[in-house]
């Protein structure tokens, strides 16, 4: 792969805000109303290359600015083109980062006529169907059901002028490559731009771009990784069966304000969920086995100020942008630093600062260890004044593995037995109805012929 430029962001250069970019008044107009004064990094590198229409390979962290970095450029030049035809494609890997994309391309259009959709799975098909129709300018979409669209005459991406591959390496990580190829063999074979955005590039994702990319801009690739400028990080000791107790603590003293708190499972999500419900405490969830609905409702009323909380999997660390969120909190410790550094990330986003707090029990020290070495220093300890440590163990959290899966396992045996036992029902009612039909009538004296009088 040729690198036709090397570009590190750095500091935002004296000149003032986004005016320097060249954008057409209308963009200018919709960033000084979204409240977008000074570029970030990743923007103050990547527009000039991509306005200029050159291929950006850009590494770039999670809450840094990537997305107006490449939605400005596809709507400078969509712009003032005709409508009807879908001319720019941005595959990105989660349902959540595909409908925050198309919320800011929204934002950011707003004065213009530029139109798009997002296509994604978990809600109906009929819909992106029309926008595919319609020939949105701008699709944002999941590979997934991408593929399901493109089985049908309807879904057209011959006219795709700009591809953006977002969060390349977390679709590497969801098995979304396979599907990537699929549709770049569905898109014309004109040269087009494109710009690919990771925050790691590991060998499989320096292949892919390397198919793609033609001489690309280069902004920053080999970045160690770190959490986004104006994160406070701070570590929590705390033994397992206290997280709870120490987390309604923070709460109710105010130490923690609205706060997405990761918890390793989707069983550990809803037992806290389930308990801070009970403590009279808003708490909205998010993790793989909500519909898209729930979800979708759930970052809606978190976003809102009506939940405080927001217990979720890994499933929201990436893609999830919510303004002057106050603190993330790692009820578990997450095993790779990457996973740590994209949890965090979702606080600090874009220049602003906020706090992202993490409880360590004895049996996570190993994971923090591995965390703190990949951030290259060492991560502050609290404790909180007046919090008994030592206080008896409250009730479990998690349910042990082996009870779940025996309570699983009686719960299905019942199931089992209930539905054998209205089969029975069912085939013997099946075998009385069977024994009336075929019993022979009694014979009885014959009935008088009736006549008219």
């Amino acid at each position: 792969m040729s690198v036709r430029n090397t570009e590190r962001p750095g500091s935002p250069r004296p000149d003032g805000g986004f005016a320097r970019f060249g954008l057409h008044p209308e963009l200018q107009r919709a960033l000084e109303r979204i409240g977008f004064e000074t570029p970030t990094p990743i923007q103050d590198s990547a527009l000039p290359p991509a306005l200029a229409g050159k291929d950006v390979l850009a590494c770039a962290m999670t809450g840094s600015g990537k997305t107006a970095a490449f939605v400005l450029p596809i709507l400078e030049r969509l712009r003032s083109k005709p409508r009807g035809t879908t001319r720019a494609l941005i595959l990105t890997p989660t349902r959540e980062l595909a409908a925050q994309i198309e919320e800011e391309r929204r934002r950011m259009a707003h004065f213009t006529k530029v139109s798009g959709a997002a296509v994604f799975g978990g809600v109906g098909m009929g819909p992106q169907e029309q926008a595919f129709r319609r020939g949105v300018d701008v699709i944002t979409a999941t590979p997934g059901r991408l593929l399901d669209h493109l089985k049908n005459d309807y879904a057209r991406l011959d006219g795709v002028e700009i591809l953006v591959i977002d969060e390349a390496d977390r679709m590497l990580d969801m098995g979304f490559l396979p599907d990537i190829r699929r549709i770049l063999a569905r898109l014309p074979d004109r040269q087009r731009q494109t710009l690919f955005f990771s925050a790691t590039m590991p060998p499989a994702i320096v292949e892919l771009a390397g198919e793609m990319l033609d001489s690309p801009v280069r902004i920053d690739v080999e970045r160690k990784q770190a959490p986004a400028t104006g994160v406070r990080q701070a570590l929590y000791p705390v033994r397992q069966d206290l997280k709870v107790e120490l987390l309604v603590t923070l709460l109710e003293r105010g130490e923690v304000g609205n706060v997405i708190v990761f918890c390793r499972t989707k069983h550990r999500t809803n037992r806290l969920a389930e308990k801070l419900e009970k403590r009279g405490i808003s708490v909205a969830r998010i993790h793989g086995n909500r519909s898209q609905k729930q979800r979708t409702e759930a970052l809606a009323g978190f976003k809102s100020g009506r939940y405080r909380v927001l217990a979720a999997t890994d499933i929201v660390a990436r893609g999830i942008d919510v303004e002057a969120l106050d603190h993330v909190l790692n009820f578990d410790v997450p095993v790779a630093a990457e996973d740590y550094i994209h949890r965090v990330g979702r606080t600090a986003r874009a220049g602003a600062t906020g706090d992202a707090y993490t409880f360590v029990a004895p049996e996570e020290e190993e994971e923090v260890r591995a965390i703190e070495r990949a951030l290259g220093k060492r991560i502050e300890r609290r404790t909180v004044e007046g919090f008994d440590y030592t206080a008896p163990a409250p009730e479990r959290l998690e349910i042990p593995l082996a009870q779940r899966i025996a309570e699983i396992r009686a719960r299905k045996a019942e199931e089992r037995a209930r539905a054998a036992a209205k089969a029975e029902r069912q085939r013997q009612r099946e075998n009385e109805a069977a024994r009336t039909t075929a019993a022979p009538r009694r014979s009885g004296p014959k009935a008088r012929p009736r006549y008219a009088r």
